[in-house]
């Protein structure tokens, strides 16, 4: 898409909002050219709003070099010190969360409440592994007694430099789960983030800089493809850590087997939100029409956007959500009062466009919603809450992604059908579950193939506990001690006592 005419200017007119100049942030340096350029769109009107510099392979062998000279300062530097400035930096992310919300809105036009809740979570990530930096997992003693024995000891030891390769649907939680950790443990990062959302990133490099972390240990490149595949191959990369879509996620396995380079891979999902006759109906349609469409319009992986209803209460239940997600207020990202804003771009509108019109063709019905927003939003990407029900098991609205608001509802019998029913797609990242059964819902737990569930409207993806999944949705964790021994690898350590 070129530069809007004024002619061609959309109806709807947001609020000023002052975007930082995106640049490439190497080491102490700063610059706002690279290999290329990209016009950013901003989704909520459709319209150019900056000029995004690409980073080429010569700006990312620049920055993993400043990482690497950098790391050998920061891995010595005291672990009391990383955790000070890592607290620090949680400190400012909160303070400045009006400007991070307006800047999220910008990005990928998540709604100002939605948005300002995401900034007090990324600082909660953030104060989490500042907590830990100076309590790390060292290892363990082990000894042999008798002749020939010894003493022994592992040691739990940073990488170097991480590659962090992060997608668009929340650029401040990505930094936030990712960053944070790899600090904490020693090493130093050379960050990527999509050109789709560059703004979020720039204001955090200048808060990391304030915190005192010194220079080189975070660098920034927004990029594509280009930078991307430069970066996960680079040979002073020793990990990588990406969240994104299992295409992308096969590239960069493929060119980090070359030299076995160690990944984790936060990917997709098609989680399922099992709802039992017994739950309490009311609480479970509130939740499951907010965590559907509420949070970022529907754009985030661990969302539960299959709806899985048993027979007895189906018809009762699926009118609730129906209900709540009809009274959402979709429009201006800017507006307190807005619960979905816009998808991210015209591709995003193509294919859930696509996606609906196919699960029409098969027999479902589509309860609300369905088709893309027009009158003063037609010129940005909006598309409403819509849901679907008798969803074939088998089709493609009940076993891929859609990554936009859209619910698929199907039916279930007993216990054992829905089990079958959540399990039956190629992904494992989150599952929900509706009951007020103790025994049942443990049942269920352990039987989901999913790295996470969460009961009876608990939350989900919090620092204090792991988060990753299984299958197409990836391997390795982000949160909790196990996010944090991602980024260390082991030595063991034996001395003679003869």
């Amino acid at each position: 898409m070129g530069i809007a005419t004024e002619e061609q200017r959309p109806a709807i007119v947001l609020p000023e909002v002052t975007l930082p100049e995106v640049t490439l942030r190497i080491g102490s340096t700063t610059r706002s050219t690279g290999a290329g350029t990209y016009h950013h769109i901003n989704p909520a009107t459709g319209v150019p709003d900056a000029v995004v510099p690409l980073a080429g392979a010569a700006d990312v062998d620049e920055a993993v070099q400043s990482a690497h000279e950098a790391f050998a300062v920061w891995k010595a530097t005291p672990a009391g010190t990383r955790a000070r400035a890592l607290l620090t930096l949680a400190r400012l992310v909160e303070e400045h969360t009006a400007e991070f919300a307006a800047l999220a809105t910008a990005d990928n036009g998540t709604p100002q409440a939605t948005a300002a809740a995401m900034v007090g979570a990324a600082a909660e990530w953030i104060r989490y592994y500042g907590g830990w930096a100076d309590k790390l997992p060292l290892g363990r003693v082990t000894s042999v007694a008798g002749a020939g024995g010894s003493f022994g000891h592992t040691l739990r030891q940073p990488y170097g430099v991480i590659g962090v390769v992060i997608t668009w649907n929340a650029p401040l939680m990505s930094l936030a789960m990712k960053v944070p950790a790899a600090l904490a443990a020693g090493n130093t990062v050379v960050v990527k983030p999509s050109e789709l959302t560059p703004f979020s990133a720039m204001l955090f490099a200048d808060l990391v800089r304030e915190a005192g972390i010194p220079d080189g240990v975070f660098n920034v490149l927004t990029g594509g493809a280009e930078a991307g595949a430069a970066l996960v191959s680079h040979p002073l990369v020793k990990k990588v850590t990406f969240t994104g879509g299992p295409d992308t996620a096969r590239k960069i396995t493929a060119a980090c087997a070359q030299t076995f380079k160690p990944v984790v891979l936060e990917l997709g999902g098609k989680s399922a939100n099992l709802v039992f006759a017994d739950a309490d109906l009311d609480a479970a349609a509130l939740h499951a029409a907010f965590m559907a469409f509420g949070i970022m319009t529907g754009q985030a992986c661990a969302l539960p956007t299959r709806l899985l209803v048993q027979d007895s209460i189906h018809d009762e239940f699926v009118a609730k959500v129906a209900a709540i997600a009809g009274s959402f207020k979709v429009g201006s990202p800017l507006e307190l009062d807005t619960i979905c804003g816009p998808v991210i771009n015209q591709g995003a509108i193509d294919r859930i466009e696509a996606m609906v019109a196919q699960a029409r063709n098969d027999g479902a019905r589509i309860l609300t919603g369905g088709t893309r927003l027009g009158g003063e939003l037609a010129d940005g990407y909006y598309y409403p809450p819509t849901v679907v029900a008798d969803v074939d098991r088998d089709s493609e609205l009940a076993r891929q992604e859609v990554f936009g608001p859209v619910l698929a509802v199907m039916r279930f019998s007993d216990e054992a059908d829905a089990v079958a029913l959540a399990n039956s797609t190629d992904y494992g990242l989150s599952g929900y579950v509706w009951t007020s059964d103790a025994k049942c819902a443990m049942r269920v737990v352990e039987q989901l193939e999913t790295g996470e569930v969460v009961v009876n409207g608990a939350p989900n993806a919090v620092a204090e506990r792991p988060f990753g999944g299984i299958g197409h949705s990836g391997t390795g964790n982000e949160g909790g001690l196990e996010g944090l021994e991602e980024f260390f690898w082991t030595k063991s350590v034996a001395y003679g006592t003869n």
